[in-house]
């Protein structure tokens, strides 16, 4: 049986979402709270292995209390946000993937109400999911490495693209990546999987933690020198070639079951940039895998994320046992590395 706290300071929503979440029998709501101080009381009481949080709340709302959260001991319950669909809860939302949150459920809000339906499709495979996760251990790096022994390669030259495939717990890691390499010249084009309404946010949030310009990518946007560009949200890209040895980001079509996919965007970068370099993040799947292929034929870098350091190794670890990791960092170290590639 999975165990849930519920977090809203609507009545009908809790209420709501007790209905919701025990609609089929295997998860059960064990305590629910009007705000985050009693949200903290029942979590320290009741251990639960989910907790699903609301944003606005009075006395201590959702942000300082999942950042509350993930400061208590282990075992500590998962949390996963549920928010209100418009530009203000987006931006609370990446706010809250900062801290910790792990997922998210928009509520679409109208004057009529709150689409109940919505919630119903996803709030309970990622109660689900999440709890499986809880179990689970990650995979020893050793037994990943199938068929063949990581590879070696390093750039001939300043390498002139960065391209970043990442998904769940991009919001907990960009910043430290970011942080770790500083400014420099060749564009970083990423691709977070993530609803259309939050890259924006996204954007926003990273220029505030980094203090690089960081921009969510419009139609045929110039990847320029320095720059950093969050592709849009619930669509696909690809890098293009411009005049004068320069990049621009064009929307495309790729046959995915996520997006924006980091395969198509990977795979353009692979063929029309001299000395890129991919990057694969935190992630549920493998996507990122099939398109740092291409890095591969050409010798190119493909720098993955330790899996370990994960919130979810998937993505990392598709790349493994590929064989197309040539690194296998923490985020830190992917960051510098970086650096010392570009100044050279």
């Amino acid at each position: 049986m999975i165990h849930v706290v519920v977090v809203d300071d609507s009545g009908f929503m809790r209420i709501a979402l007790r209905k919701i979440i025990e609609a089929e029998g295997d998860i059960r709501v064990v305590g629910e709270a009007r705000d985050g101080e009693e949200a903290l009381s029942l979590v320290s009481k009741l251990k639960p292995d989910i907790v699903t949080m609301d944003i606005e709340m009075p006395r201590m709302d959702g942000l300082a209390a999942t950042a509350a959260i993930g400061e208590l001991s282990h075992p500590r319950p998962t949390v996963i946000m549920v928010s209100n669909r418009t530009q203000e809860g987006a931006e609370a939302t990446v706010r809250a993937l900062s801290l910790g949150a792990v997922d998210f459920v928009s509520k679409s809000t109208s004057f009529v109400g709150t689409d109940l339906g919505h919630i119903d499709i996803d709030l309970r495979p990622k109660i689900r999911f999440w709890a499986e996760r809880r179990s689970q251990t990650k995979p020893p790096l050793d037994r990943l490495y199938v068929p063949e022994r990581r590879r070696i390669a390093r750039p001939t030259g300043p390498i002139d693209l960065i391209v970043v495939a990442v998904s769940t717990g991009g919001p907990q890691v960009l910043p430290r990546l970011l942080n770790a390499m500083g400014p420099v010249k060749p564009p970083i084009a990423i691709a977070q999987h993530m609803p259309d309404l939050f890259t924006r946010s996204l954007a926003e949030f990273l220029t505030n933690e980094t203090k690089l310009k960081v921009r969510e990518q419009a139609t045929r946007m110039a990847l320029e020198p320095r720059s950093v560009t969050i592709l849009q949200g619930g669509r696909d890209a690809v890098v293009a070639p411009t005049g004068r040895s320069g990049f621009e980001i064009r929307p495309a079509v790729a046959d995915s079951t996520v997006h924006p996919s980091a395969n198509l965007l990977f795979k353009s970068a692979a063929m029309v940039a001299r000395r890129p370099v991919a990057v694969i993040l935190t992630g549920m799947g493998d996507d990122g895998t099939e398109g740092a292929q291409h890095f591969k034929q050409r010798d190119l870098p493909v720098l993955v994320q330790t899996p370990e350091s994960c919130i979810v190794w998937g993505m990392p670890s598709a790349a493994i046992k590929a064989g197309v990791a040539t690194e296998i960092l923490d985020v830190e170290a992917i960051g510098k590395t970086l650096s010392g590639w570009a100044k050279e």
